[in-house]
């Protein structure tokens, strides 16, 4: 579906245009367009690549979708791919933004996801010193946008583990910990996924040999590199609080094991010893001591409840109960 398609001209809105009108506007010097399509049929794309000229094989991974983040050279062309991250209904959901970047125009497809770019596109309108720079200012636009949606992301991801970890301490249901931790860690990685690679890509983009198209802006690409570096960090602790949530969570359970083996142990003990006292009075011998005497049974009671009793006591002072 066509989002919108847009003229500029030294940094300027000149109109929106019809698609027939595309190869107009890219004659004019000092003129490129943008394109946007949102989840776009493959008959949207062949045009798309009909006017711009755009590499078969760049368009044959946009048709079909579900590609690693990466940036591709194509000539004088640029083909990037960029992973979009949002919450919905408590899960994550993934989608792509594939853009395509030439001297004089740029072709931004997203797919499956909900949040749109005009926000960008304004941003870039309001600047058109920056948008003077062209496609490459563009793509860092669009970059940017996506790459700041990651930072709530990130943090929601840093909130849960904080309210598990809490509920862990708290005693609740080890099991329930567990799960929720890997949940946790699997959200981790389907966002790391999205941002090792896009890192790895922008690196490209500033700095050694960098695309004509991104010369004039690599410093800012060097900005949203350091966005994903700071992301790909508290990546890297998430995991490594998830790893130590999970032995903490496995040492409780082993410790409230052994502190109810210690209570059966303790109770075990004890009543051992009215077994033992009761099997020793209770047999049934003719000529046993105590058989007959008056005072017998009271006093065999009182020496369990007795021996029982300091048992008990010494288990208490030692914390076994």
């Amino acid at each position: 579906m066509l989002i919108n398609c847009v003229a500029y001209q030294e940094g300027k809105k000149l109109a929106d245009i019809p698609v027939e009108n595309i190869s107009d506007y890219l004659a004019r010097a000092g003129c490129f367009v943008w394109v946007a399509l949102r989840d776009p049929q493959e008959v949207e794309l062949v045009q798309m690549q009909h006017e711009f000229g755009l590499h078969e094989l760049a368009v044959e991974d946009a048709m079909r979708g579900h590609q690693r983040p990466k940036m591709e050279e194509y000539g004088d062309s640029l083909f990037a791919v960029m992973h979009t991250v949002e919450q919905r209904d408590g899960q994550l959901c993934t989608g792509e933004v594939m853009v395509f970047l030439g001297p004089n125009y740029v072709l931004s497809v997203r797919r499956d996801t909900e949040q749109g770019f005009l926000d960008v596109r304004a941003r870039a309108e309001r600047e058109p010193q920056l948008l003077k720079k062209g496609a490459g200012f563009v793509l860092y636009a669009l970059m940017d946008a996506v790459v700041d949606r990651y930072f709530p992301v990130i943090e929601k991801l840093e909130e849960e583990l904080d309210e598990i970890e809490e509920r862990i301490f708290r005693g609740g249901a080890q099991r329930k910990a567990v799960e929720q931790l890997y949940d946790l860690k699997r959200k981790s990685l389907r966002l790391r996924h999205a941002v090792t690679p896009l890192l790895e890509a922008t690196g490209r983009l500033h700095g050694g040999r960098v695309p004509a198209l991104a010369l004039k802006v690599q410093d800012y690409f060097r900005d949203v590199e350091d966005h994903l570096l700071r992301i790909n960090g508290r990546l890297d602790t998430i995991r490594d609080t998830i790893a130590t949530a999970i032995q903490v969570n496995l040492s409780l359970v082993t410790i409230s094991e052994g502190e109810v083996n210690k209570r059966l142990a303790s109770w075990a003990a004890i009543f051992a010893v009215f077994t033992a006292f009761a099997g020793l009075w209770g047999m049934n011998f003719q000529d046993m001591p105590e058989l007959h005497w008056k005072y017998g049974y009271p006093i065999a009671v009182l020496v369990m409840v007795a021996v029982c009793g300091y048992l008990y006591y010494r288990f208490r002072k030692s914390g076994w109960l």
